[in-house]
């Protein structure tokens, strides 16, 4: 790759973002008309998922190509004990690119990760900001402590981590010379909690002009333990938490216009660069958010669609443009090995993901390769039941001015135990440590609430993923560590299993 096609890379992550609220898949609102935009001139995916529905890990494999089972961070505590070799910024560096980490983190990743590094949280900006607009708002922020805010956000625009995000990106970028190639990574941590929006996007989708949600809590009756806890602790912690959902969701919305108005500046921005350079873009999130469904809000509670599929949108001058949703399930997992090809890197030991860049680029790839994808969720242990909560409950956290509580939804109740996903064309299938086993028609029943395990009428399907489940499970263990004079690993360079799988099974996909 000569040093004009060796791509400017720009990774666009967001956080709790969930895929479907979206014009370009069928949402009433027009919450990202320019990510719409970006996808319909290079390539968006429906059937693009996160490792795990939690942020830690999903970033983790986000970096590493590996997933939550082989790095071991399986909890976000557990960010900085990450298992791994090789990740995206090292290679990129031994690539001769410049390197960027603005915004939310939440990894192993520090500031000698990178050549440049400027950290936010959902509280603001890590390292005490020079303007005092900045100031105010971030005591503001941290002071809302993860809830809902029913009014317009008393700051302007200007204050808010996505705009502050996208002025250091720009900023850093240029400085970066012409005939140097960067990996900057624009980490938003909206539109995570807590709930915050400015005029004049808290007023651009009102309460009263929502769509329904297509379910309430009184389906939670017939989920598992993780789900009722989940609406339990958050009734503990809000005065009135059925009432909260409307406001949550106008704002969780509002806030997605307003990401998607600063990543339109950011691109704007970049152009000039761009005339001159190639690039690469993929814009994608680390899990979703239930923005009231089910009677709930954030996230939790095993791994529903809803919550482990993920926004991806990829640009650039290679990627062969398709207006209609690519066919391809893809992993975040499989965004390293991505962007390793991109950058003429060969895939470091440890790596699990596949590397989309052939499919993406119009080469040869086998589309079994990518006629499935794996997630995880769970920290391990027994699953928690209502015998272990009796006399605490984990999550319900009392530091409030006067000992008010607020709610963290990843606890030892909603994250115990281990859990499985496996997704292929409209089914997917569900497991965990225990043996509930779970089998849902997504094209028919999107938010899995009609089990068809035991359906005579599924049995094929019933059999197909569970065989795909096998191989992921095979796929997802670890091959570190490299044993120095130990046997020789065979290996695919772009890690695709579909050419090598027995005749029998080819068809299925994993």
């Amino acid at each position: 790759m000569t040093a004009r096609r060796q791509p400017d890379i720009v990774l666009v992550l967001t956080d709790q973002h969930r895929a479907d609220v979206s014009a370009r898949e069928g949402f009433p609102l027009d919450t990202t008309p320019f990510l719409d935009e970006l996808g319909r001139s290079g390539a968006w995916f429906d059937r693009a998922y996160t490792t795990s529905p939690l942020c830690c890990p999903a970033r983790t494999s986000l970096m590493t190509g590996r997933f939550p089972s082989a790095h071991r961070v399986t909890q976000n505590p557990a960010h900085r004990l990450a298992v791994r070799d090789a990740d995206l910024f090292g290679e990129a560096r031994a690539a001769g690119y410049a390197t960027a980490m603005i915004g939310k983190n939440h990894t192993y990743l520090g500031a000698s990760s990178v050549d440049h590094w400027v950290e936010f949280t959902h509280d603001g900006q890590v390292t005490a900001p020079s303007k005092a607009l900045h100031k105010e708002f971030d005591t503001w922020l941290a002071a809302l402590r993860h809830r809902t805010h029913e009014e317009p956000t008393p700051f302007p625009v200007e204050a808010q981590n996505p705009h502050r995000i996208v002025d250091e990106a720009l900023a850093w970028a240029a400085t970066v010379p012409e005939d140097r190639p960067f990996l900057l990574t624009v980490s938003i941590p909206e539109p995570h909690n807590p709930y915050q929006v400015p005029e004049p996007y808290f007023s651009l989708f009102p309460e009263e002009s929502l769509p329904p949600t297509r379910t309430g809590a009184e389906v939670l009756e017939g989920k598992s333990f993780p789900w009722r806890y989940l609406r339990g602790l958050g009734e503990r912690a809000v005065a009135d938490y059925e009432g909260a959902i409307a406001p949550s969701r106008s704002n969780y919305f509002g806030m997605l216009r307003l990401i998607d108005d600063e990543l339109r500046r950011l691109f704007a921005g970049l152009e000039s660069r761009h005339r001159v350079r190639e690039r690469v873009v993929v814009a994608t999130a680390d899990h979703g958010d239930f923005v009231g469904e089910y009677g709930l809000v954030r996230k939790g509670a095993e791994i529903p669609d809803i919550l482990a599929r993920v926004p991806l949108v990829v640009n650039g001058d290679a990627v062969r443009p398709s207006s209609e949703p690519r066919p391809e399930h893809v992993s975040l997992a499989d965004l390293m090995p991505t962007l390793c090809e991109a950058m003429g890197r060969e895939l470091p030991d440890g790596v699990q993901g596949r590397s989309l860049w052939p499919s993406l680029t119009g080469q040869p790839c086998p589309a079994e390769e990518f006629g499935s994808v794996y997630v995880e969720q769970g920290m391990g242990g027994l699953p928690y039941g209502p015998e272990d909560v009796a006399d605490q409950m984990p999550g319900l956290i009392f530091d409030g001015p006067d000992g008010e509580p607020r709610w963290d939804e990843l606890n030892a109740a909603t994250q115990s135990g281990r859990r499985r996903k496996v997704r292929s064309g409209d089914w997917t299938l569900y497991a965990d440590i225990v043996g509930d086993f779970r089998l849902y028609n997504l094209r028919e029943d999107p938010l899995e609430l009609v089990d068809r395990w035991s359906d005579p009428a599924a049995a094929d399907e019933r059999v197909r993923l569970l065989s795909l489940l096998a191989v992921w499970q095979m796929r997802a263990e670890d091959p570190l560590p490299t044993v120095p004079g130990g046997y020789r690993l065979k290996r695919d360079p772009r890690n695709h299993l579909a050419p090598y799988r027995h005749s029998e099974g080819k068809g299925q996909s994993a």
